[in-house]
């Protein structure tokens, strides 16, 4: 990628320019409409966090097998609307070389020295999934608009997809075309809490209707040859937690793991998770069991990996608030401890992902040039409210970036606002004097 010097693996699996989204009828601006209309935003923080000590007796896994794929560490990006597209996913994977030691002497400052070559193991994330996307509206696209759903690089290598829908035989289509495309695996949405989702009896609405759950599980199981893994919730409410029963289906119809949001469809995204069904699904299944849910920290990791047992840990809102948090469960497993983000690895972040989009926008076939342009500047507006998170003055920087009509000069505005600061000699790690948590609340995370 000019400019931020990010390359991808060995080419594209599809012409850059997309994310794997929903069907368009359900698109990110009705959806996070819809979400807020119920109170199923993502907020600001989160309840009453609990602080966690570094467990002594317990690390996140080296690995884990979910089938055939091999994820190394046991760490996965949770799939996220509007988040999770293919520059995001890219950003993760090489965000873990954004420390002063990576970079090279001769690196300007708004310049980043990101290897060509990055895997899983070097990341500190082990797996990589997709925004969700409609089964019903992917089997009825057009191959060549697919293109804009299925676009991923040989870099995010292994990769999920996730899908949602009711309707078995719709479903085994979809699963079949991601097979097709080249994704690692496929994976059911069982827990999207969103009305319209709902309302066609998909993500958490089938917590409900378990009978159909295992048609779901067995059609897609007999139409795919790669791993089928599912992400549901305790229950639709405190009244009908059934996800021991549930993971226990999964495991009988052939499914490769299982992956818990330790809340109900009726918290949305409030309340703690519950942490105590994720050791519960373990103690009951053999297959691999995720944890996900309030994993804002590497302690946090550790800590859910000592209480549950769990194979793996799955993260989501922390993510775009804190892109390193991957490398510093790494480095607390591999050592005991963990580095801080400094200014200047703040600020060759966000310039990068900012750099990114502008390249994939620019090569993108697939949108016409003006609406390239214009999703471009409000994905980074979108973005800067969680990458200014722990910057002193970040405020006056994300109110100057919406006030931006392009993305040229969104980066003019980054620039300035670091290079004052760096030449006022600002060095230290962020984290020190970390401002209250500035995650939107209009971002929505659908799992």
């Amino acid at each position: 990628m000019a400019g931020a010097h990010v390359r991808s693996g060995t080419g594209l699996r599809f012409p850059a320019g997309g994310s794997l989204t929903s069907n368009p009828k359900y698109g990110n601006k009705q959806h996070e409409a819809q979400m807020a209309g119920k109170g199923f935003t993502v907020k600001k923080d989160w309840d009453n966090p609990r602080e966690h000590a570094m467990p002594a007796d317990a690390r996140v896994p080296a690995a884990v097998c979910l089938g055939t794929v091999r994820v190394t560490p046991a760490t996965v990006l949770a799939p996220m609307a509007g988040v999770t597209d293919t520059v995001f996913r890219r950003f993760i994977r090489h965000a873990s070389l954004f420390t002063a030691a990576a970079g090279s002497d001769e690196a300007g400052p708004g310049e980043s020295a990101i290897e060509a070559d990055v895997t899983n193991t070097q990341s500190g994330c082990g797996l990589l999934m997709t925004e969700f996307t409609s089964a019903d509206g992917l089997s009825r696209m057009r191959e060549s608009k697919r293109k804009r759903y299925l676009t991923f690089y040989d870099d995010e290598h292994p990769i999920g997809a996730q899908l949602f829908g009711s309707n078995p035989e719709t479903l085994a289509d979809a699963a079949r075309i991601v097979e097709d495309t080249g994704f690692n695996l496929v994976d059911l949405n069982l827990g999207c809490p969103a009305k319209r989702v709902v309302g066609c009896n998909g993500g958490s609405g089938l917590l409900r209707d378990l009978p159909r759950v295992g048609e779901l599980f067995r059609a897609v199981r007999k139409a795919v040859t790669i791993p089928f893994t599912v992400k549901f919730r305790l229950g639709w409410n405190d009244n009908q937690i059934i996800c021991v029963e549930l993971a226990r289906m999964a495991e009988a119809e052939g499914l490769n793991a299982v992956a818990l949001h330790a809340r109900t469809r009726e918290q949305g995204y409030t309340g703690q998770a519950r942490w105590e069904w994720i050791a519960q699904i373990k103690q009951t299944v053999r297959i691999p069991v995720i944890g996900n849910g309030d994993i804002r920290t590497p302690e946090d990791a550790a800590a859910m990996v000592a209480q549950t047992g769990c194979d793996a840990v799955m993260i989501g809102r922390a993510a775009p608030s804190n892109p390193w948090i991957f490398r510093q469960i790494a480095q607390y497993t591999a050592t005991g401890r963990y580095e801080l983000p400094t200014v200047q690895d703040r600020y060759r972040m966000i310039r990068a992902y900012f750099q990114m989009l502008l390249d994939e926008a620019a090569a993108s076939q697939v949108l016409p040039r003006d609406a390239r342009h214009g999703e471009t500047a409000g994905k980074m507006k979108q973005f800067a409210s969680w990458f200014t998170h722990g910057v002193p003055g970040g405020a006056k920087l994300r109110a100057a970036i919406y006030q931006m009509r392009t993305g040229a000069e969104v980066l003019a505005q980054v620039d300035a606002f670091f290079q004052a600061k760096l030449d006022g000699g600002e060095t230290e790690p962020e984290s020190e004097r970390e401002e209250t948590s500035a995650f939107p609340e209009d971002a929505l995370v659908c799992d």
